[in-house]
């Protein structure tokens, strides 16, 4: 799970797992295996980084 903060300022926690796309239009939008649309304040960099790290930690808490 990571944390993203909606344009209106609100944090929310997202599964990091089902993110099938991330874009930046100029606003981050990200796009779920579900076809929901996400848009965020972060950065696209920002939210593949969090993405990354969340990924790794849990496949090293894995094995």
């Amino acid at each position: 799970m990571i944390s993203v903060t909606r344009l209106n300022g609100s944090p929310f926690i997202m599964n990091a797992e089902l993110i099938k796309t991330i874009e930046s239009t100029p606003d981050t939008m990200i796009t779920l295996i579900s076809g929901e649309h996400v848009v965020v304040k972060e950065a696209m960099d920002e939210v593949v980084r969090r993405a990354v790290t969340y990924c790794r930690s849990i496949r090293a808490f894995a094995s």
